[in-house]
C-alpha cells in the first residue's frame, strides 16, 4: 500500500477575504488537512501514467537490451543465482517472479538470495510480500544475507576509494547471476537500483560501513554519479566481479507504486535506461527556495525516524538557510537503527555531531551527518509519534499538530522580517526538487 497524492482545495477565507489552499497531507495511513494561506508551491512527484504491468515485463523480457533472451541465458547456467531486494523497496519482484516462474522451475540449481545489505532479515509476511505466489514452491532455495557473518564472506579487491570489497561467497560460487531491482532517486547514492544489489546488497557489514562513509561527501547527493564517492565505489565493485554473468531487471515506479517501466538485459545499460524513466517520475520543476519547507514521509516510507530521513534530506534542495524545515513522518516502529540517534544525542550542537563523525565513523552516522548538516544552517522541526524527548535528542524541535506547526513557522518568519514562502512536498521521500 502506499498514500497516493490528493488534490489540493481551494478555499475563502471568511474573516480576511482572501484565498486558502487545503493541501491533504499524508501521516500514517491516513491524511491530515493542512491550510495554506502564504504564497507557496506543492512540489510532488510527476503524474505519469502506469501501464499494464504484463505486458511491461512481458516486454523487456523478451527483449533484453544487449543481452540474448533470459531463456538461453538460464538454459546455459549451471548454477543460477536471484539477487532479490528485501520488503523495505517497492519492486515489484513478486510480479516479475511469477512471469518467470515456468522458465525457473526447469532449472536444476536456482537459488535466491534476498539482498539485506546491513537490514535485518525479512519475517514470514515479508517473505510473502517479496516471493508472492510462488513462495511456498521455492522457500527452500531462498536464502538470507547477514552482512555480520563474516564466514559467507569473500574478499574481492580494494575499490579506488580504499574499500575493501567483502562480498557474500554465492555470488561467486554462481556465477551467473539475475538480479531484479528498481531504479529511484537516493539520497547519498545517487540512485538506487543497478549495481546497489551487489554494493551493499550482498556485502559485508565492513564494507557497507567503508562505503557509506564516504555519503559524508558534499559530492553524495541525490541524482549524483559521476564524481560522487559512493556510487563510484558501486561501480568499483563491479569491476571486480566482471567474471560474472548477469542478467539484469530493473523496474521504475510511479509514487503510488504502479509499474511505469521495466528493461532487462546488460547491468549497466538497464540502470542508465532506468535512470532516464526514474527522472521522468521523480524530478520535479521548483521555481524558489523556501524560508519554509514542509516535507512527508508517506506510508510506507514512515516505518521509523531513520527511513524518514529521506524526505529531509530531498526537502534540504528546496531550504533557503535561515529556514525551518518540517518533517511530517509517523515514524511508526521508532527509530530504526539507533546509532545515528547516540551520536546526535550525544553531542550539544550540530556543529558538534559534525565534529564527532570527524573523529571516528560508524555505520549509521552518515544519517545524523546528513541531518546535522541541515540543522548547521536552519531549523530542523518534526511532527511524528515519537516521543517528545528522542526527537529533541535528535536535534529536531517535537510536534504533533501539522496545522499548528505550520502556522508557527510562518509566524518565526514573519518575525525574522522576511515574507513567507513555503514549499510542501506531500511525498518528501520520493521527490527530487529540481530548482529552475
Amino acid at each position: 500500500m502506499n498514500i497516493a497524492l490528493k488534490s489540493n482545495q481551494i478555499k475563502q477565507d471568511p474573516e480576511s477575504g482572501g484565498i486558502t489552499i487545503n493541501i491533504q497531507m499524508p501521516y500514517g495511513k491516513d491524511f491530515v488537512d493542512l491550510d495554506v494561506h502564504i504564497p507557496h508551491e506543492v512540489i510532488a512527484p510527476n503524474n505519469v501514467m502506469a501501464g499494464d504491468e504484463s505486458e511491461i515485463i512481458d516486454q523487456a523480457l523478451q527483449n533484453p537490451v544487449e543481452m540474448g533472451p533470459l531463456e538461453k541465458f538460464v538454459e546455459n547456467s549451471d548454477r543460477l543465482l536471484i539477487l532479490v531486494n528485501d520488503a523495505t523497496r517497492p519492486t515489484p519482484t513478486a510480479k516479475v517472479l511469477l512471469r518467470m516462474r515456468d522458465i525457473l522451475r526447469g532449472h536444476r540449481d536456482v537459488r535466491f538470495l534476498v539482498a539485506t545489505g546491513a537490514h535485518r532479515g525479512p519475517t514470514e509476511d515479508e517473505f510473502s510480500y517479496i516471493f508472492g505466489e510462488i513462495y511456498e514452491e521455492f522457500k527452500e532455495r531462498i536464502f538470507v544475507h547477514n552482512a555480520r557473518r563474516d564466514e559467507d564472506m569473500e574478499y574481492l579487491g580494494v575499490s579506488s576509494n580504499g574499500t575493501e570489497m567483502f562480498l557474500n561467497k554465492m555470488v561467486n560460487e554462481s556465477k551467473n547471476i539475475i538480479v531484479i531491482g528498481s531504479v529511484e532517486p537516493h539520497y547519498f547514492a545517487g540512485y538506487t537500483g543497478g549495481r546497489k544489489a551487489f554494493l551493499p546488497g550482498v556485502a559485508s557489514y565492513r564494507t557497507i560501513e567503508m562505503n557509506h562513509k564516504h555519503a559524508l561527501s558534499d559530492a553524495a547527493q541525490p541524482l549524483a554519479i559521476k564524481g560522487n564517492p559512493v556510487a563510484e565505489d558501486m561501480d568499483d565493485a563491479m569491476d571486480v566481479l566482471r567474471d560474472l554473468n548477469i542478467f539484469s531487471i530493473q523496474t521504475v515506479l510511479t509514487a503510488d507504486h504502479g509499474l511505469y517501466a521495466m528493461v532487462a538485459g546488460d547491468l549497466f545499460r538497464t540502470f542508465e535506461i532506468a535512470v532516464e524513466k526514474a527522472n521522468e517520475v521523480f524530478c520535479s520543476r521548483c521555481s524558489r527556495k523556501g524560508n519554509i519547507v514542509l516535507t512527508a514521509a508517506p506510508y510506507p516510507m514512515d516505518i521509523d525516524l531513520y527511513q524518514s530521513q529521506k524526505a529531509l534530506e530531498n526537502g534540504r534542495l528546496a531550504l533557503e538557510d535561515g529556514g525551518i524545515m518540517i518533517l511530517v513522518s509517523k515514524c511508526r516502529d521508532g527509530i530504526g537503527d539507533d546509532a545515528f540517534l547516540k551520536l546526535l544525542s550525544s553531542a550539544n550542537s550540530c556543529h558538534d555531531v559534525m565534529c564527532r563523525i570527524e573523529e571516528g565513523y560508524k555505520l549509521g552516522y552518515h544519517k545524523a551527518a546528513k541531518m546535522a548538516q541541515i540543522g548547521v544552517y536552519a531549523e530542523m522541526w518534526a511532527v511524528s509519534g515519537l516521543d517528545d524527548e528522542i526527537v529533541r535528542k535528535a536535534k529536531l524541535h517535537p510536534h504533533k499538530d501539522i496545522q499548528k506547526t505550520f502556522d508557527m513557522a510562518v509566524e518565526a518568519i514573519k518575525r525574522k522580517g522576511k515574507e513567507p514562502y513555503a514549499v510542501i512536498l506531500p511525498q518528501g521521500s520520493l521527490t527530487v526538487p529540481l530548482l529552475e
